[in-house]
């Protein structure tokens, strides 16, 4: 089976589920695409983050200490919360399976929010949800 290209890959991710197609190659065009190995970090918990994660396929687990607290696949994105709150990661993200991603630095990041306010609606809206939910795990 032919491989999707990103393009293919990112409009499934419901994030960008209606840009049009000039705004997926804008989104595009800040990522970088990575094939990652089962098994790889991708974040630690309490280190620095630096760049926003979309899973295109395969999977990851999100864990804080030794506890696995969620599963992520294709159309699933990470790493948000660290780069709007400028905060240590609350959790590690390791790939669990073969994955491949695109990962949106920092600058980028911020770009993507200041020019699309939809995007940056949801992605702020689910970093409020994972926060609350992290909160109610610690009490």
């Amino acid at each position: 089976m032919a491989r999707a290209s990103t393009d293919e890959l990112l409009a499934r991710v419901p994030l960008f589920k209606d840009l049009s197609k000039k705004h997926l190659r804008q989104v595009r065009s800040l990522a970088t695409r990575v094939d990652v190995a089962e098994g790889r970090v991708l974040a630690r918990e309490g280190g620095a983050g630096h760049e926003f994660i979309i899973v295109l396929d395969g999977e990851v687990e999100i864990r804080q200490g030794d506890e696995v607290i969620a599963r992520c696949g294709a159309g699933d994105y990470v790493g948000e919360i660290a780069l709007i709150d400028h905060r240590p990661r609350t959790a590690s993200v390791v790939a669990t399976s073969p994955a491949v991603l695109d990962v949106i630095g920092q600058r980028e990041f911020a770009e993507l929010l200041a020019e699309e306010p939809e995007i940056a609606e949801r992605i702020r809206a689910t970093a409020a949800q994972r926060l609350d939910d992290d909160a109610r795990r610690r009490q």
